[in-house]
């Protein structure tokens, strides 16, 4: 069991992991406010779950609405956090007037580029000196083992070289920024060696990028251990910070598809907790190469794994239940943390 500190109240996550790694989770304007205590005492960095994505802060042409994204911002500048922004570009929730004209044909290069270019531009330099590190392009390599980029409008109407732009537009704008290219299943053997060309490919053309982000939305079995740390390896050995992004750990396997269970088995709960302190155990080896660990959420009562893939079901990804109190897989990590630290100390 977590032991209390000596104000009998349970450690800080983010406290715990010293300086090893910042603590992030992915908020709403929703979470601000029902988590908000739950955020201020456990994290020390905060994302934007949808709120700067391109649909949110520019929904039609030139008509920029930050409000959402500026209470975030507030949020953490209130409570002495971090930023990571999420995300540029990327082939989903992107309106459809950034592709066309005004006739509904499909826009030129040179249109596409110029609002792309826009777009960055505005938002990166909002943010300036604020955000800390940009996931630019998201999801940008294909899954399909005969595909290398996914097809999307960017790629059709740029053509590949869409996400060298991207990074030299976010570069231009703010030049302290650390940039991303983020994307899922980062530890599946294959598509990882295409993310690791596509990165490596950038950086031999001198493109401004500086970390691959590791979505790591990861379940009670897979990825491997094995597989998650050849991912880290072989990405590190670009010599780029890691960061990862989106943690989650779901109750279920993806092809998993029941919907009986209210509430998780003490079983699922145990296999969880262990898988956490494996997980966190694996990526504290490597905390020279990944000082930020995001969760895509912070507590049970809310997460995007509710619905998703399965309708209906309720999922349970967190170290916080729906309540907002800590699990086994909280203790597990804090535990686990608290050791490395005296051990580092």
């Amino acid at each position: 069991m977590t032991e209390l500190t000596n104000s009998g109240e349970l450690p800080k996550l983010h406290e715990a992991f010293g300086n090893r790694f910042r603590i992030g989770a992915a908020v709403n304007p929703l979470t601000l406010k029902t988590q908000a205590g739950l955020l201020k005492r456990h994290y020390n960095s905060v994302t934007a779950e949808n709120e700067m994505k391109f649909e949110r802060l520019q929904p039609s042409e030139g008509a920029f609405t930050f409000e959402r994204a500026d209470a975030m911002i507030d949020f953490a500048a209130a409570n002495g956090m971090g930023v990571r922004g999420h995300t540029l570009v990327w082939h989903n929730q992107t309106p459809d007037w950034v592709f066309v004209n005004a006739d509904g044909s499909a826009a030129s290069r040179e249109t596409l580029l110029s609002r792309m270019k826009t777009h960055i531009e505005t938002v990166v330099s909002r943010y300036k000196r604020i955000i800390y590190a940009w996931d630019v392009v998201n999801e940008a390599v294909s899954d399909k083992p005969e595909e290398f980029l996914r097809p999307s409008r960017w790629l059709d109407i740029i053509g590949e070289d869409f996400i060298e732009k991207a990074f030299e537009y976010a570069h231009a704008a703010d030049s302290n920024a650390l940039l991303f290219y983020n994307d899922y299943n980062e530890s599946d053997p294959a598509k990882r060696e295409k993310i690791y060309s596509l990165v490596r490919s950038l950086k031999e053309k001198g493109i401004p990028i500086h970390g691959v982000g590791l979505q790591a939305h990861w379940n009670l079995d897979n990825p491997s251990l094995d597989d998650i740390r050849a991912a880290i390896e072989r990405y590190a050995s670009l010599d780029v910070k890691l960061h990862i992004t989106e943690l989650d750990v779901s109750m279920f396997a993806f092809e998993d598809r029941r919907t009986d269970l209210t509430e998780p088995t003490e079983e699922m709960l145990e296999k969880q907790a262990e898988r956490y302190r494996q997980l966190f155990r694996l990526l504290s080896e490597y905390a020279e190469h990944i000082p930020s660990v995001t969760f895509w959420g912070a507590a049970d009562d809310y997460t995007w794994l509710d619905d998703f893939p399965v309708r209906g079901r309720k999922n349970w990804p967190f170290l916080f239940d729906i309540h907002q109190q800590p699990k086994t897989s909280f203790q597990n990590v804090i535990e686990d943390a608290q050791a490395g630290e005296e051990a580092n100390g």
